[in-house]
């Protein structure tokens, strides 16, 4: 087993897990040591837990709650397998639901309305989604409550305070663009949970604190790159980028051109603009 941790907080954490065990390897038991929900997004494997086995596919997904032990087998001609492992802490896996038989799910088939919410957090850990990993990581966490509870939780009409709350959030974020963000901090600084925050802060501003971030990110970008000589390195560290490559990928899926052409047009090559528009023509 390679495990890889691609995000970590002390409220969640997200793994990459990739098994490579087949027929001939020898299954033992093991104990879940956090509240968890592993998607299955490519092989398969069995898991033998609390009395009862189950197999996994890609889009299933294996239930954790501490203290519980399990097996996985490899019993298939196909070996190996890969998960997106989402680790919750116990009070933000009671935030989302304190049932107990939700957490002795042991393992969960297939389900499009889990398998969506999946495919959307493993696009955040590839980073191919403007959606932050960890509000991705809490949204397929949460439908998977929703789900297993057999209700749907809909968000209440948001009071002139908490609409208050959540552009006071906005402008908070967009002051502090420049730092290192997550949704556990900017939760925190709103005085609620983080997933209580997303909920909110979504349905007021129709976007996640996530996209707001790096919306303001881009915009401090292109007034930097339009009106200041800084190196295009400089100007994605300064807004808030970690590296430069991000940077340009997620400027080039904004503007449509590359911060190296937005500059030059802003300095007066509209040209590559103008091309821009004949080609959407």
């Amino acid at each position: 087993m390679v495990a890889r941790t691609i995000f970590e907080t002390d409220a969640i954490g997200v793994m990459d897990y990739r098994c490579a065990a087949g027929p001939d390897d020898v299954p033992f038991v093991e104990q879940h040591t956090d509240y968890s929900v592993s998607y299955v997004r490519r092989g398969s494997f069995g898991c033998r837990t609390q009395g009862e086995s189950f197999e996994l596919v890609a889009g299933s997904i294996m239930v954790g709650r501490p203290g519980d032990e399990y097996m996985c087998t490899h019993d298939h001609q196909a070996c190996g397998d890969e998960c997106l492992h989402i680790r919750l802490s116990p009070a933000l896996a009671e935030s989302l639901g304190d049932r107990d038989e939700i957490w002795r799910s042991g393992c969960v088939p297939p389900l499009p309305e889990l398998m969506v919410f999946g495919e959307m957090a493993q696009a955040a850990a590839d980073g191919a989604s403007d959606v932050g990993l960890d509000e991705a990581a809490l949204l397929l966490s949460a439908r998977f409550v929703q789900t297993m509870s057999g209700r749907t939780r809909n968000a209440p009409e948001a009071r002139a305070q908490d609409r208050r709350r959540a552009v006071e959030a906005a402008l908070w974020i967009d002051a502090h663009s420049h730092e290192s963000l997550d949704l556990e901090r900017v939760a925190q600084e709103a005085g609620l949970s983080a997933f209580h925050f997303l909920r909110l802060f979504s349905k007021v501003l129709g976007v996640t604190p996530h996209q707001y971030l790096v919306r303001s990110r881009l915009r401090h970008a292109a007034r930097l790159l339009s009106d200041d000589d800084r190196s295009i390195t400089d100007v994605a560290l300064d807004v808030g980028f970690a590296d430069l490559s991000n940077f340009v990928r997620t400027f080039h899926r904004a503007a449509g051109v590359s911060p190296r052409g937005f500059r030059q047009a802003a300095q007066g090559r509209r040209k590559i603009f103008q091309d821009r528009l004949t080609a959407l023509a």
